[in-house]
């Protein structure tokens, strides 16, 4: 008995010694990563709280990964033209992509676009909008939603509404408060990015404007009007602003901002920016920032981010064959 359990103890202690051994030899044989600078392309337009919150990250991660990020901007077609360069880049970790869930599981089934939402590999996700904001100038005639649907029905065409892009969310929930007001004809007026559509607003080329929190500081000083969050619930900043589901449509902006990577790139790389990016949530700057912006930190890793993806893929897909949208 006891030389046969001092067998099996041997036996034990030398397995363990041969499973380390195996873990520690597959870490040696993995390359160094990363060894030089990391591109990272942000499918917003310079300014947009996408492009804010994923550039501030990276100037964090680089200081934890010891290696330079360059970042550069593309928001055309709502981040559709930003995922297709993306998704053609080496799977090697040095070319990554800062984005949203729109133009992977939105954009990709409005238009006609070379690439499938998992043509890239999600690195995680950070962080969701709170406020997604439906704006009018101060000095327009509308104070309220109803009184702009009113208008709009009684004026068709009259109505001109910018967006960061055919196929966003915003773009969604003004066609989604048409159909359900019986068939509002108001004209959508694309931009490449939200900044450019928000700009468009200020200057009295369009009536309205859906966009995010940089409308924030022009509410505050009595430049704009905030009429409606197209998020789930109210903001903090303004308490009194309804959701569009208190006034009666099923309907909010359902987002994520993420990082990816071309698909195929080594899963050890994914693990270790992953890693990285949500030591950077923790940073003050990051929250502080995220708060200011009207941003929720939010986190799913790879694979996590990768089954939401999937899923919102189909029930959005489900939204647009109900509002009957076509396709571009």
């Amino acid at each position: 008995m006891r030389p046969r359990a001092h067998k099996v103890k041997l036996f034990a202690a030398v397995l363990g010694c041969l499973l380390t051994i195996t873990a520690a030899s597959s870490a040696w044989s993995q390359p160094a990563y990363p060894t030089k600078l990391i591109d990272l392309l942000i499918s917003y337009a310079p300014g947009a709280t996408g492009d804010l919150t994923e550039r501030l990250m990276a100037s964090k991660a680089e200081k934890l990964l010891g290696q330079p990020f360059i970042a550069t901007n593309n928001g055309a077609g709502a981040g559709a033209v930003a995922v297709t360069l993306a998704a053609k880049k080496p799977p090697d970790g040095y070319s990554l992509l800062g984005t949203g869930s729109t133009a992977l599981v939105r954009v990709s089934q409005f238009s006609t676009v070379p690439y499938k939402w998992d043509d890239v590999e999600p690195i995680m996700h950070f962080a969701s909008p709170v406020l997604t904001s439906l704006v009018v100038k101060s000095d327009s005639p509308w104070k309220t939603l109803k009184e702009l649907i009113d208008y709009a029905k009684k004026n068709p065409g009259k109505v001109s509404y910018s967006t960061l892009g055919v196929g966003s969310p915003m773009h969604m929930a003004m066609e989604y408060i048409a159909k359900q007001e019986g068939g509002i004809k108001w004209v959508h007026v694309p931009y490449q990015g939200t900044m450019p559509a928000f700009m468009a607003l200020l200057g009295g080329h369009v009536s309205v404007q859906l966009g995010s929190g940089e409308c924030v500081p022009y509410v505050k000083d009595g430049t704009l009007r905030l009429i409606a969050n197209v998020g789930e619930r109210r903001v903090k900043t303004f308490p009194d602003v309804p959701t569009l589901k208190e006034l009666g449509y099923d309907y909010f902006n359902e987002t994520v901002f993420l990082f990816a990577a071309p698909k195929g790139t080594p899963q050890y790389i994914i693990d270790k920016l992953d890693n990285t990016f949500r030591q950077v949530m923790a940073d003050p700057d990051f929250i502080n920032l995220v708060a200011k912006l009207e941003f929720e930190p939010s986190y799913r890793n790879s694979a996590d981010t990768k089954k939401y993806l999937q899923d919102a893929y189909t029930r959005i897909g489900r939204l647009i064959q109900e509002l009957k949208m076509p396709k571009g």
